[in-house]
């Protein structure tokens, strides 16, 4: 019996131990920031406004498949200049291309309501922010294309950044082959089962950057900053112990917009319908602690 007793006694000893161990040490907390793509988000413009469609453009919601992000800064208030704030992260970039472009071949490309960043919180020190800035700089999604009466599926690649050095990707079975710099507004297509690609470019300063803080604080033309407030201000202490999790709520609510030729509201590229607008159309941040 005593010897049971001893038994029994050093097993509970060992399991408080191995528990106090584990409560002692815990693991230190990060900063997660999420993405998510949101198609009944409000649609704003450039100017953080509600707004609608112009009577000689049609729009779809598409279908992503994969978005990406140059830049991420929490920005204290609303007079706080681009950069002034505590930026989170930065992507790569190089100069192969010539002038400074995002370096595409580095780009980490996630799916909706996937984790974009995990940094650990001690790295950002203290700071109240009430605005997150988010850069877009790439989105993959599948619309639907009208092409000779019938109607497909079509991928789209869309890129976004100030500028991006590109070397090669495909759509499909397409390969494209860049190996230079293109500035925002750049994009690729191709149809599913079907031989039919395109690329093109939007006109210069047309993708849309929701910046409700376009009075107080701009951003540079042909950037894609889109600029969200907090429902509450975020507080970082340097004290925490637990995880923020930030949730970067994106509008895709009729984002892909183009010029119609045959006004019937299906995108038509055969026949010259060519595409205006790209840009996300709002973004929704909120945090838990």
């Amino acid at each position: 019996m005593n010897k049971l007793v001893y038994i029994v006694f050093t097993l509970l000893i060992t399991t408080l131990v191995s528990c106090s161990d584990r409560d002692d040490n815990p693991p230190p907390p990060n900063l997660i920031v999420k993405f998510t793509l949101d198609p009944n988000q409000v649609r704003l413009n450039n100017f953080g406004q509600q707004v609608s469609i112009p009577p000689t453009n049609a729009t779809q919601t598409p279908n992503f498949r994969g978005i990406s992000s140059h830049y991420i800064e929490l920005t204290p208030n609303a007079n706080t200049p681009l950069f002034g704030g505590t930026i989170v992260y930065y992507a790569p970039e190089t100069t192969l291309g010539g002038e400074t472009a995002i370096d595409f071949s580095k780009c980490k490309i996630i799916g909706n309501n996937e984790v974009f960043l995990e940094i650990p919180l001690a790295t950002l020190g203290k700071g109240t922010f009430e605005w997150l800035r988010v850069s877009i700089a790439y989105q993959n999604y599948d619309i639907t294309v009208k092409h000779q009466n019938e109607l497909y599926t079509g991928t789209v690649a869309s890129f976004v950044g100030f500028n991006t050095y590109i070397t090669d990707f495909s759509i499909e079975n397409n390969i494209f082959n860049i190996n230079g710099n293109k500035p925002q507004g750049f994009w690729a297509f191709a149809l599913k089962g079907q031989p039919y690609a395109s690329q093109g470019q939007t006109v210069a300063g047309a993708t849309t950057v929701p910046n409700p803080l376009f009075a107080s604080s701009p951003i540079p033309s042909n950037s894609c900053v889109v600029t969200g407030k907090f429902p509450a201000p975020l507080t970082i202490t340097g004290k925490e112990t637990e995880d923020i999790v930030i949730n970067a709520s994106f509008s895709i609510n009729k984002s892909f917009e183009w010029k119609e030729v045959t006004f019937d509201s299906k995108f038509e590229p055969s026949i010259g319908e060519t595409v205006v607008d790209m840009g996300v159309r709002g973004l929704y941040p909120t945090f838990k602690k």
